[in-house]
C-alpha cells in the first residue's frame, strides 16, 4: 500500500531541510522520483539531499550532463530528464545501474521515464503554493521505514 504525506514549505531552507531529512531515511539502492513544473523547488530539494551525502557540495541541475554524483562512500546520483527526447536516451545512460546502485538515485522530471521507474520508490510531487510557498506530496512505495511522515514533519 502506498503511504502519502503532504507538507508546505515557505522558504528554500525548509525545502532543503526536507530533502536532507528524506535522504537520511533512504536505504541504499533507493530511487526518488521528483515531479513538478519549472521552478517548484526540485533542485532545491536535491540540494538538501546532497548535503546529507556530501557536505558543502555545490549542487546544480544536471540538465546538460544528465547525471551528477555527490558523496564518496555512499553516493547520490542526481538525474535531470528535462531534455531527454525519449526513454531510449535514458537506456543509453545505463539507468539500471543507477537504479540499483551503491547509493541513492534522485530523478528530476521523472515523468519523462515513468515506464522505466522501479515499482519500489519514493515519489515527490512539488507544486507552487503561491509566493515562496511550495507544496510537497510524498508517496512511499515500499521504501521508507515506519514513522517517516513524522520525521519529515519535524524537518
Amino acid at each position: 500500500m502506498t503511504q502519502r504525506f503532504e507538507i508546505e514549505t515557505h522558504c528554500t531552507a525548509h525545502t532543503e531541510r526536507l530533502g536532507r531529512a528524506l535522504a537520511r531515511l533512504l536505504p541504499m539502492g533507493s530511487v526518488v522520483a521528483l515531479r513538478g513544473e519549472l521552478a517548484t523547488g526540485k533542485t532545491c530539494f536535491v540540494r538538501g539531499m546532497a548535503a546529507h551525502f556530501a557536505k558543502n557540495a555545490p549542487v546544480h541541475s544536471p540538465t546538460f550532463t544528465l547525471v551528477n554524483q555527490y558523496g564518496e562512500s555512499t553516493r547520490l546520483y542526481h538525474l535531470d530528464l528535462y531534455r531527454i527526447s525519449g526513454v531510449n536516451e535514458l537506456a543509453d545512460l545505463g539507468y539500471e545501474e543507477l537504479f540499483e546502485s551503491d547509493g541513492v538515485c534522485v530523478i528530476e522530471w521523472a515523468d519523462h521515464a515513468a515506464a522505466l521507474l522501479p515499482a519500489d520508490r519514493v515519489d515527490v510531487l512539488l507544486e507552487h503554493g503561491g509566493e515562496d510557498c511550495r507544496r510537497l506530496t510524498f508517496a512511499d512505495r515500499h521504501i521508507l521505514p515506519a514513522g517517516w511522515q513524522e520525521t519529515l514533519r519535524r524537518a
